[in-house]
């Protein structure tokens, strides 16, 4: 009687822990924003030569600030009088309310007219970390009363950066709305049912508050960076892998209900079936996504711990709150379809017959299927990550966009946000000429603590035996030319002098773009040898092994090379970010092996009895479903960050999510399962199936 209480009393124990902390523990969805950072320059590393600038910028008395620039073009003509005197009003009360939110750095600038008249300009510099205030205070200066015979505009690098930060603002409802409406949707599809797929969105939504919270707890003692897109990535992350993760346990407590005909006996037999694949790939995923930690930009770094962290509380979501309702629920869960004691296991005649042609034409299969792949993946060289700038990031424009348009019509573009070179004292007219040289540098001027352009016999001023220079760009700061400027701009100083550094904006970004670049050097090669690693580990083989991080990275290949095309030549995206390709590549490697370790786990249980080569086809014929619903769960579930109106979520939503389908439709039920039956028991060397022995 004891025992038989117990066995009703733990699962609902364990179901009011969860549902009762829900409640607490959502209360952090709201707080994970205010810990965020957006600030490019904030995530470089020390040794970055733009930061390095930043701290020497800090013996001038100066500030690292973010340039909003206030624009006003004339509607017609060149801007009169009377326009000059409102605009200097409106220029007034624009400090006056950057003032009062104690937001600015220094004073601003006076209204500047254009060279031909039908422009005016005034530079207002706030504070780079204000966050969510900075969009807040942009949006105070757009509403400011217009100007007669004016067209006001909001831009520069802090207008552009507002506008950005604003595509985020509904990370939190928008997006997880979207997602959890497609999850359920398919859920209620696949399952028929409509308790089943409440308990594994229920289940993913406590993984989801419970995961937040860490992260906002992490973010707010300083030991990860947090910004909108990570947040935006992981809360995708937990919702689809605690999706999947749900599927995976479902399917077998389903199929042992038929066997079993108490649901207590069940339950026990599918997770002792279930928790070591659902173990093993999220920690496969975990030991992936870690492998961030080794990028230069903290923003990855950041990445890495909040999507392990998701992907943990996932799996112990999955394995303790999940079990817990379901056998409490019982047979009741499947309604109206639901399982029967000593019905047989239906396993689709569907992935029977896909099981059926791989085993009477493995060699025709596995090479169709690599060459597909290979054709797709010979386009991969030619994905474009020359970087997003700020400019692209947004799809559809902002008035900032429309606004740098209208700067770069009348003033040199970079005006507001010049380039910045530190040098020693004895080299800075050497150094200042060699600036001015470089094509694409409007002016230079070195900094002389005043107030306005400085005048020709204007003495710099000297700190600790440096002077600093200011080079304004003739391009818009985050655009590709502006780089290639600062690049030739570093150059040309260096030949003058080795200590000369060039920072600012377009510097920040240029180290951040190179920084990216390195990351995808170091940090692939060595996520590949990690999966490797635990894939060898799980699997006590080491054909395996290498047979699925194969396919794995040809299926990667085959994704960015698809990608390519259809961002140039479909889709029309001006280019991409090394960033994009290098959190697509982790998520698409961790994730694949995710499907790698459900076919094979099985796959092994099921050659225990009868051989590998049976064993793989009755394993694709048992998880083909599983497997396939969680793929796409998985690829809906990322494709909801393209509601999002930011053009490296898009991307990344469609890198993921058509990564996530061709693994599961292809290489899962095609091109593993054809290369397993052609080697036979050779698969599992040099372990042996204990069974047939």
């Amino acid at each position: 009687m004891a025992r038989r209480t117990l066995r009703w009393l733990l699962p609902a124990l364990v179901v009011l822990l969860w549902l009762g902390l829900g409640g607490p523990l959502g209360s952090f969805n709201g707080k994970l924003s205010a810990v965020q950072e957006n600030d490019n320059a904030a995530f470089l590393p020390d040794s970055a030569e733009s930061t390095r600038v930043t701290e020497l910028l800090r013996r001038f008395d100066t500030e690292r600030s973010l340039p909003v620039v206030l624009l006003w073009e004339s509607d017609g003509g060149p801007v009169d009088a009377a326009a000059q005197a409102e605009i200097a009003q409106r220029l007034d009360r624009a400090v006056r309310i950057a003032e009062d939110a104690d937001a600015t750095t220094g004073e601003a600038s006076p209204p500047i007219p254009s060279e031909d008249g039908e422009a005016v300009e005034a530079v207002l510099p706030l504070r780079p970390d204000l966050g969510d205030a900075l969009g807040d205070l942009v949006a105070e200066l757009r509403a400011l009363p217009g100007v007669t015979g004016t067209t006001a505009y909001v831009t520069g690098p802090g207008g552009l950066f507002a506008d950005f930060a604003n595509g985020f603002a509904g990370i939190d409802g928008l997006l997880l709305a979207a997602a959890f409406g497609v999850v359920l949707l398919i859920l209620v599809v696949v399952y028929r049912s409509p308790i089943l797929p409440l308990l594994v969105i229920g289940t993913a939504g406590l993984a989801l508050s419970a995961s937040v919270a860490v992260a906002y707890v992490l973010a707010r003692q300083g030991w990860i960076t947090v910004n909108g897109q990570s947040q935006g990535i992981a809360s995708i992350l937990v919702v689809g892998a605690a999706t999947d993760y749900g599927l995976l346990l479902v399917s077998r407590f389903r199929e042992e209900l038929r066997r079993e005909q108490s649901r207590f006996d069940a339950m026990r037999t599918a997770l002792r079936r279930s928790w070591e694949p659902i173990v093993a790939s999220g920690a496969t995923v975990i030991l992936g996504v870690l492998c961030l930690l080794l990028s230069d930009l903290k923003s990855n770094r950041g990445l890495g711990p909040i999507s392990a962290v998701s992907i943990l509380l996932a799996m112990v979501a999955a394995l303790t709150f999940l079990p817990a309702a379901l056998v409490l629920l019982g047979r009741v869960a499947f309604w109206p379809f639901r399982p029967r004691y000593g019905d047989e296991q239906p396993h689709g005649r569907g992935w029977q017959r896909v099981a059926g042609f791989v085993g009477r034409r493995p060699a025709r299969v596995l090479v169709w299927s690599v060459i597909g792949l290979a054709v797709a993946a010979a386009f991969a060289p030619t994905f474009d990550v020359r970087g997003i700038s700020l400019t692209d990031a947004l799809r559809g424009g902002s008035e900032a966009t429309v606004g740098q348009e209208t700067l770069a019509r009348h003033f040199d573009a970079g005006s507001a946000s010049p380039a910045v070179v530190i040098t020693p004292e004895r080299t800075w007219e050497d150094v200042a000429a060699a600036a001015a040289d470089v094509d694409g540098v409007a002016a230079v001027a070195p900094y002389t603590g005043e107030q306005g352009p400085p005048t020709a016999d204007a003495e710099p001023v000297v700190v600790d035996g440096l002077v600093r220079i200011d080079a304004t760009l003739a391009e818009a700061p985050d655009s590709d030319a502006a780089l290639d400027v600062v690049g030739q701009l570093r150059t040309a100083v260096r030949g003058v002098t080795p200590d000369a550094l060039v920072g600012g904006t377009t510097a920040s970004s240029l180290d951040a773009r190179e920084a990216g670049t390195r990351d995808l050097a170091v940090i692939v090669p060595t996520v590949l040898l990690v999966v490797g690693l635990v894939l060898a580990v799980l699997l006590r083989a080491l054909v395996a092994p290498v047979v699925l991080v194969l396919s794995v990275a040809l299926s990667v290949a085959a994704t960015v090379g698809v990608s390519a095309l259809v961002f140039q030549h479909l889709l029309d995206f001006p280019s991409s970010d090394p960033g994009v390709l290098l959190i697509g590549f982790v998520f698409l490697v961790a994730l694949g092996v995710d499907y790698n370790i459900f076919l094979m786990s099985r796959a092994r249980e099921e050659s225990v009895a009868a051989g590998t080569r049976v064993g793989v086809l009755r394993a694709l014929a048992v998880t083909g479903g599983v497997i396939t619903s969680a793929g796409l769960v998985l690829a809906a579930t990322f494709g909801t960050l393209a509601v999002l109106p930011l053009l490296i979520l898009n991307q990344l939503a469609f890198l993921v999510g058509f990564g996530v389908l061709l693994d599961t439709v292809v290489v899962r039920s095609l091109t593993v399962p054809a290369a397993v039956h052609l080697l036979g028991d050779r698969t599992w060397w040099p372990s042996r199936l204990s069974s047939r022995h």
